[in-house]
């Protein structure tokens, strides 16, 4: 079983910055692939971002293109999301997300969950 725990959600004022970070866990682990998922309340789930994890090429919603920055340490099978600019449109609770299969990081398919920091930005 693979493990994903969050970290790094807060409250902000807009404008300002925030870092999540993510860390896989699991012995049977091979990472493809990590993403970042956000939901506000009374909306459904939408996609952040992803990286490959070997070639390190990046996806980005058009939402948080040119403000967000996906990163990840292969040693540490951490992934960073560097959010920059933040709006009260970005409050949402943010959820990553690992494939260990050969899944593109251009679709939302994902095989583990974390459960979620909440990011919260005020006006």
């Amino acid at each position: 079983q693979v493990q994903l725990v969050e970290s790094g959600g807060g409250l902000v004022q807009a404008g300002g910055s925030l870092r999540l970070s993510c860390a896989a866990s699991g012995r049977t682990f091979s990472n493809k692939k990590m993403g970042w998922f956000r939901q506000a309340p009374g909306k459904e789930r939408e996609f952040v971002a992803a990286v490959s994890w070997m070639s390190g090429v990046t996806t980005y919603s058009d939402s948080v293109k040119g403000r967000f920055t996906i990163s990840r340490d292969n040693a540490k099978n951490t992934v960073y999301l560097q959010m920059n600019s933040l709006k009260p449109e970005d409050t949402a609770l943010y959820y990553c997300a690992a494939a260990d299969r050969s899944i593109s990081i251009y679709s939302y398919n994902y095989d583990y969950w974390g459960q979620g920091t909440q990011v919260t930005v005020s006006s």
